[in-house]
């Protein structure tokens, strides 16, 4: 009793300060009648939407590591090998690599990510919805019908369990546990995009058992796998009800996992306001993490958005964020491209914002999963390059075997430079020199070595890949290879050497960082036309409208080519931005603007960036925030106007905002370079920038007025500002150093002692 009246009084005390609502909140007066339109609540491992299903109330259920793991039928023959592939590109035999190593992929059901089941509740006789709110500062979805009903509902942030409490109900009320449709007849099948039927992939009839007020599912999967869905309710008094439920999964040759059946039975004596105590107590330190204030509603909304979902779908501990993450398609088919792990841009994309919104914790995520999978990845590297060192499939599942597709994308040989970014990302803004060591520094070498070994070297005595490519240029034909590095590949080579060379150098490692080096001059320079535009590659210039932007990842996100480097570099970047809009968005997704933001943004065009945003927010995402990839408006932003679910659109939006804000790519903390002229009043908290900085600050009727920066490594620290010089006012330990840069901006530059705090004011305000 003393537990559950402590619960209730931390309940009340965390609505009281809670109590206004916010506006970044979802709120609607209907329940949504589509999956891709429910309301999301996860914690990275588990996951539910919740909408209405004809006349019942549904809660779509899913865990990350539901998978069918079965090996990709056909893929692996004597045929899986780079130097085969290359044998048939010089013999113009390409009908061979497509049908061995493409069409797997399209063919088959599976491997692939499995939905868990849902939860239905009848409510017909509830009268009309008169409310949806999802409270995203609170991680709770509540829902009011007309005969006062009130159901709350959340997935716990810390334990495996979703929690429902029905208000205003009678007696007798209970749920249905619905299974997924694994039987019936195929009527849907080679369709990945919008995903073939889950009948497809054959698994015997699942088990529902039902004891009191319990109820359990269990499903056998493929190979031994099984998974186990159990919700659980009590009445707390005549008019209300409290429920969880949890879903576990158990593969063959892994630990021995609690079953569903015991985490509820467990939880439902914790009681509803306990759990609930402690799942707001998670949410307030995210949110502690960093903030934003802009003037355009509509962006200022979907950031924050994003940052519930992020927060909802990627942690330490769980798999990281897949196509859909913890919110599996709900329509009786397999998942849009399978669930799977895109590593030719989804994943990387997805996690693009965890770095400056500073939440290199839950970003962990991703690299935890790629290092677990490493030996597997070696095995692959191994078995189809024939090469020592690290190449990662561009297409995996979870636990990072290659599950074919165009093999331009799904077996580069340069996907593992791209991931190679996000450790060198992690340690630039965390400073961690055991993660530099331990993990950073080893996961690039290996890149560095896999590169090294593969390269080759052209009659100018350039380094080069044997073939190359560009994502989805040219599709899956022989005309998408080329025998000149293609700027995506060049681009990502020098990076990995670049960035080889700088972490050696920081450990101390001078013979490993004078190699790396002087193998990074080597290679050629980026292909350009006489107008200075990138190109594909050296014999195919931007000539048609794609969704992926490749041939600019020099740009952004490798900043090998960056405005700060002066007027040639300059010209670079807007000449190639203005290639890319000349020729259009025809076959743009939701991402190709977003990631668009994100360079408009590093060419320092504030209105470009935010336009860019505008229009991902406003024609490519669903009520409930959703990326759905194709031009919902049918307002010519894209000739996509299809709408398979996916996420990595979401959270590039939410780095284009963030570098908006700031930037320190480029060896300074550049703060709000980028943006619109109409943004007169904006400010933001916690921001976080290379060196390991915490950086807020606040503009007020268009002038720069305050700039804090925490430093938490110390290190010497450059702020780049509009404040005039005669206008600094520095609150700091020591005397710092203060010019006027040829660009007109103010540069302050200081050491550091972890800890320190350093308040910039603008003396004028």
């Amino acid at each position: 009793m003393k537990k559950a009246i402590l619960g209730f009084a931390l309940f009340l005390w965390f609505n009281a300060g809670y109590s206004q609502s916010s506006v970044h909140d979802l709120q609607f007066d209907t329940l949504a009648k589509r999956w891709d339109e429910a309301i999301p609540l996860g914690n990275g491992m588990l996951g539910a939407l919740v909408w209405q299903k004809d006349d019942k109330l549904r809660f779509s259920l899913d865990r990350a590591d539901l998978w069918d793991l079965r090996p990709m039928n056909g893929l692996h023959r004597k045929e899986f090998n780079y130097q085969w592939v290359i044998g048939q590109v010089m013999k113009k035999d390409y009908a061979p690599v497509q049908q061995y190593l493409d069409a797997p992929y399209d063919k088959e059901p599976a491997p692939s990510r499995i939905p868990g089941g849902a939860l239905e509740f009848a409510t017909q006789d509830w009268g009309k919805v008169k409310s949806v709110h999802l409270f995203i500062n609170q991680a709770i979805c509540e829902v009011k019908w007309a005969n006062g009903t009130v159901l709350k509902t959340f997935v716990h942030a810390t334990a495996p369990v979703g929690w429902f409490r029905f208000e205003n109900v009678k007696a007798g009320f209970k749920p249905q546990l619905i299974m997924p449709k694994f039987q019936g007849a195929v009527k849907i099948s080679g369709d990945p995009v919008g995903g073939d039927d889950l009948s497809r992939l054959g698994y015997a009839q699942g088990i529902t058992k039902q004891q009191g007020n319990s109820i359990t599912y269990e499903q056998p999967g493929w190979g031994g796998f099984k998974y186990e869905i159990n919700v659980r309710w009590q009445q707390i008094d005549k008019s209300t009800i409290e429920g969880v439920w949890s879903i576990s999964s158990q593969y063959p040759d892994k630990k021995i996992a609690p079953l569903a059946s015991a985490i509820t039975q467990r939880a439902l004596h914790l009681q509803y306001f306990n759990a609930y105590a402690s799942h707001i107590l998670w949410w307030r330190n995210f949110w502690d993490r960093s903030a934003i204030h802009i003037p355009d509603t509509l962006l200022e909304k979907q950031w924050y958005m994003q940052q519930y979902k992020f927060g909802s779908a990627s942690r330490k501990g769980a798999p990281p964020i897949s196509l859909q993450a913890v919110w599996t398609a709900d329509n009786g088919r397999i998942p849009p491209w399978k669930g799977d792990y895109h590593h030719d841009l989804n994943t990387q994309l997805s996690y693009w914002p965890c770095y400056s919104a500073n939440h290199l914790e839950d970003g962990l995520a991703y690299l935890d999963h790629l290092d677990a999978n490493k030996a597997n990845y070696k095995r692959y590297t191994k078995m189809y390059f024939g090469k020592e060192g690290l190449a990662v499939p561009g297409v995996t599942t979870l636990d990072g075997t290659e599950m074919g597709g165009w093999i331009q994308y799904s077996l580069s040989p340069t996907v593992s430079s791209w991931l190679a970014q996000h450790y060198y990302l992690q340690w630039r803004y965390s400073m961690d020199r055991k993660f530099l060591k331990n993990r950073a520094y080893p996961w690039i070498k290996d890149v560095a070595v896999f590169l090294e070994n593969i390269a080759i070297k052209d009659k100018n005595g350039f380094r080069k890949l044997p073939i190359s490519s560009s994502p989805e240029i040219n599709d899956n034909d022989l005309s998408a290879w080329f025998f000149q590095d293609t700027n995506y590949d060049l681009a990502l080579m020098k990076s990995t050497f670049k960035m080889a060379s700088e972490l050696a150098g920081e450990l101390g490692l001078k013979n490993d960082a004078a190699h790396w080096k002087k193998i990074s001059g080597e290679f050629d320079d980026f292909a350009l036309t006489p107008n200075d535009e990138l190109m594909f590659s050296p014999t195919l210039a931007y000539n048609q409208s794609h969704r992926h932007f490749s041939h600019m990842m020099a740009i952004h996100p490798l900043g090998l080519i960056k405005w700060e480097d002066g007027p040639k570099s300059q010209r670079i970047i807007k000449n190639s931005i203005h290639l890319l809009d000349s020729i259009g968005p025809d076959y743009w997704c939701g991402y190709s603007y977003a990631w668009l933001a994100n360079m408009k943004a590093r060419a320092k065009d504030g209105e470009g960036a935010a336009k860019a945003l505008q229009i991902f927010a406003k024609a490519f995402c669903s009520v409930n925030s959703f990326h759905l990839n194709g031009d919902q408006t049918k307002s010519g932003y894209s000739k996509f106007q299809y709408r398979p679910f996916t996420l990595e659109g979401n959270f590039a939006f939410a780095a284009g905002l963030q570098e908006m804000l700031i930037q320190s790519y480029a060896g300074f903390i550049a703060i709000m370079p980028a943006l619109p002229s109409a943004w007169n009043n904006v400010s933001f908290e916690n921001l976080r920038t290379e060196g390991a900085f915490l950086v807020s600050a606040k503009k007020v009727n268009g002038i720069t007025s305050f700039i804090k920066i925490k430093s938490e490594k110390g290190g010497k620290c450059v702020i780049q500002t509009d404040i005039p010089v005669n206008q600094i006012k520095i609150r700091s330990r020591s005397a710092p150093k203060v010019t006027k840069g040829k660009d007109g901006k103010t540069y302050i530059a200081y050491e550091t002692v972890s800890g320190e705090v350093v308040s910039i004011l603008n003396s004028a305000r």
